[in-house]
């Protein structure tokens, strides 16, 4: 069967579900939008199985902008994607991120925390001592710093943003269809034609929008295009312990584990030190990175953590860009009506207001208006110039 629509998304998560509500949204905008989702029940989407963060203190300006964008919305959430008099409750908690730095690197994020201040971020460097006294249940001997975010930094509900995107785009008329897409044709060698799905729909299609994450690569092969993204795997744990954690923040450690409070409970993780193949997409839990690698650091940098008992953990996928762990956004350089919104390494829960809207514009204008989002260009790959993040 064949159906017509002006705009088709693959990937119907957070990102995806973004573009589609600020799309309907526009008021200079009145074509028909479906978004394609291989998984309806969202039992292994990225959104689903996201720690949903977000942080002002990145190291470039173009990220730095989109999450300044990213906390505006969500601090409108309620409103803004409220259907009737059902609000929409994200439980956005702004307790800030602590960066914590040794000799080794203090240079480095002093350097970050230039850019911050010069993009109005509200963050401070607090030294070994101060730290010290502030958080007195950090062990603080092998630190040179700290980088505390002041505000617009925390956690919240992710799935139930991408589901309050998801269910107020659909009231403003755009179709969710639980499908796989199987392959793409091509209208000319600079232009998609039609989607096709695993249950023998073709939708013809004006804009095709690759949003599928961990899954993009394969999408952008449809259209003939390459892009450095794979899926990486990410673990999450979840402990109890007798110690008590006064205002505990979001903590990066040195060692590259992450921890926050959740409740009475922890959250934790690491990047993994053993990732799965480009072609993997498994979901099975790495507990051996908790007990080599995640606990022994934990009791190192807070002793009361020595004292806890993991309850239970799960895996995501991240869409990884092996090129320089930023999002890959905007029209493809080749193919005129193909445009990526991927790649985003971990960022694209915090970053999907800020995507959904700039890539609303692009369709609408054919433009940026609300927000910049030119730097995240496919072509920067080609030409070699990385938007180059890392935390610590």
């Amino acid at each position: 069967m064949g159906t017509n629509y002006d705009v088709v998304i693959v990937g119907g998560g957070v990102v995806g579900s973004s573009i589609a509500y600020f799309l309907s949204a526009n008021p200079d905008f009145d074509g028909r939008i479906a978004v394609i989702e291989r998984d309806p029940y969202y039992t292994a989407s990225s959104s689903s199985l996201s720690t949903s963060a977000i942080r002002q203190q990145f190291g470039t300006a173009p990220n730095i902008a989109m999450s300044k964008f990213s906390i505006d919305f969500l601090r409108q959430v309620k409103t803004r994607l409220a259907i009737g008099d059902e609000l929409a409750d994200i439980g956005l908690h702004e307790p800030g991120y602590l960066v914590l730095a040794t000799p080794e690197r203090a240079d480095a994020q002093r350097a970050k925390h230039r850019v911050q201040r010069s993009m109005g971020v509200d963050a401070e460097l607090i030294e070994q001592v101060d730290m010290a006294q502030r958080f007195p249940w950090l062990n603080t001997d092998d630190l040179s710093l700290g980088s505390l975010g002041l505000g617009g930094e925390g956690w919240f509900d992710g799935p139930g943003l991408m589901q309050a995107f998801r269910r107020k785009a659909r009231t403003q008329g755009v179709d969710y269809l639980a499908a796989t897409v199987t392959g793409l044709t091509m209208a000319s060698s600079q232009k998609v034609g039609e989607v096709l799905l695993d249950n023998g729909d073709r939708l013809a299609a004006g804009t095709v929008i690759n949003a599928a994450g961990p899954w993009s690569a394969g999408i952008a092969r449809m259209a003939g295009a390459e892009l450095p993204v794979v899926p990486s795997k990410r673990c999450v744990f979840v402990f109890e312990t007798p110690a008590r954690i006064e205002n505990c923040p979001f903590v990066f450690d040195t060692s590259g584990v992450w921890l926050r409070p959740e409740g009475q409970l922890f959250l934790c993780g690491i990047p993994p030190v053993r990732e799965n193949e480009p072609d993997d997409f498994g979901l099975d839990v790495d507990y051996d990175l908790f007990d080599e690698l995640i606990w022994p650091a934990l009791a190192h940098r807070v002793p009361g953590f020595e004292q806890l008992r993991m309850l239970r953990a799960w895996a995501g996928l991240y869409e990884y860009n092996t090129f320089d762990h930023s999002g890959i956004i905007g029209r493809h350089p080749e193919v005129s009506n193909f445009i990526l919104a991927t790649g985003f390494s971990g960022h694209g829960m915090m970053h999907a207001a800020a995507t959904g809207s700039g890539v609303s514009d692009l369709i609408a204008y054919g433009e940026y208006r609300s927000i910049d989002l030119s730097a995240f260009h496919y072509e920067r790959i080609a030409s070699n110039q990385p938007i180059e993040e890392h935390v610590y």
